[in-house]
C-alpha cells in the first residue's frame, strides 16, 4: 500500500475539483482539438487553484456513450498530456479517472503524468452500470501497478457507485464493501449518491467510516449548503456539479460558486 491518501494534502479535509475534460479526438461528441481541450483543462485548473481548492482531479465525462472497462490508446495519450499540463501548471495533488472502469487506462496516465492517485470504479466486488457489468479490478490492477512502478500512485475506489445497479451484491452493505477494498489493498475509498450531483446518504457515510481504516472521500453532491452537514463525518470532498453554472456537471466553472464553497470550508475548518 501506497503512502496515506490524506498525507499529501495541505488540509486535513482536502476539496479536490474535478475538471471536466473536453470530449477527447475519436469519441462522438469530439469537436475541439487536443490543444484546444488542453488550454481548457489549464484555464479551469487556474480558476481552482485561485479559490484554494487542495487537489484537482481530471475525467473524461463528456465522453459519452463510454466504452466498458478499457479505452484506445488515444485516449490514453490525450489524458497523459493534459494530466502532466494540469499537474505541472497547478502544483496541486492530482488525480485521473478514466470512465468506464478503465482503470488499469488511469493507472498508466497517472504514472506517465507524475499524478498522486486515480478513482476506480470496480476495484471491489462487481455492479451493472450503464455500460454493463463491470468486474472487479484490484488484482489485475495492483499487479499492473507495481509492474510498471507505479507505487506511489494511490487507488481511489468508489464504493456502491453511482449510476449503477447493485442488486447483485445487495446482501452486502456499503460498509462491508468499504472493508473489503481496504482488505484488497485500496488507498481510500469513495462514497457517491445515485447519480451525478446527488449527496451521499449520512447513514451510508457513516457505515463506511466504521468499517474501513481507509481516509473516506464523498464522490458526489456535495455543496456550500449541505457541506456543514458532511464535514465531521468525511475526510475530505470531491467536488464537480457544485462548482459549475446551475450546478450542473456538463456547463462551465463559476468563479462564484467555488469561492462561495472554499469560504464555507475555511469557516468549518
Amino acid at each position: 500500500m501506497s503512502t496515506d491518501a490524506k498525507s499529501f494534502f495541505t488540509s486535513p479535509k482536502p476539496v479536490i475539483a474535478m475538471i471536466h475534460v473536453g470530449a477527447l479526438p475519436g469519441t462522438p461528441a469530439n469537436g475541439l482539438s487536443l490543444a484546444d481541450i488542453e488550454r481548457q483543462a489549464l484555464h479551469e485548473a487556474k480558476t481552482f487553484c485561485d479559490a484554494g481548492v487542495h487537489g484537482l482531479m481530471i475525467e473524461n465525462m463528456h465522453d459519452t456513450p463510454y466504452l466498458r472497462g478499457h479505452v484506445g490508446p488515444e485516449i490514453v495519450a490525450a489524458m497523459a498530456i493534459i494530466a502532466r499540463a494540469v499537474k505541472e501548471s497547478s502544483r496541486l495533488p492530482c488525480g485521473v479517472q478514466i470512465l468506464a472502469g478503465a482503470n488499469l487506462e488511469a493507472m498508466a496516465v497517472a504514472h506517465a503524468a507524475g499524478l498522486d492517485f486515480i478513482r476506480a470504479e470496480g476495484f471491489a466486488f462487481a455492479h451493472v452500470a450503464d455500460e454493463g457489468l463491470i468486474q472487479s479490478s484490484a488484482a489485475e490492477l495492483l499487479r499492473f501497478r507495481r509492474r510498471i512502478g507505479a507505487d506511489t500512485v494511490q487507488v481511489w475506489a468508489d464504493v456502491k457507485k453511482k449510476h449503477s445497479s447493485h442488486a447483485i451484491t445487495a446482501d452486502m452493505d456499503i460498509g462491508e464493501t468499504a472493508h473489503a477494498v481496504e482488505f484488497m489493498r485500496g488507498d481510500a475509498v469513495i462514497v457517491t449518491g445515485a447519480v451525478t450531483g446527488d449527496a451521499p446518504k449520512r447513514g451510508d457515510v457513516l457505515n463506511v467510516k466504521r468499517k474501513t481504516h481507509l481516509p473516506v472521500y464523498l464522490g458526489s453532491g456535495v455543496t456550500a449548503a449541505n457541506l456543514k452537514a458532511f464535514f465531521n463525518a468525511a475526510d475530505g470532498f470531491i467536488v464537480g456539479s457544485e462548482f459549475k453554472q446551475g450546478g450542473h456537471w456538463s456547463r462551465a466553472v463559476d468563479t462564484k460558486r467555488v469561492e462561495r464553497f472554499m469560504e464555507t470550508h475555511r469557516k468549518l475548518s
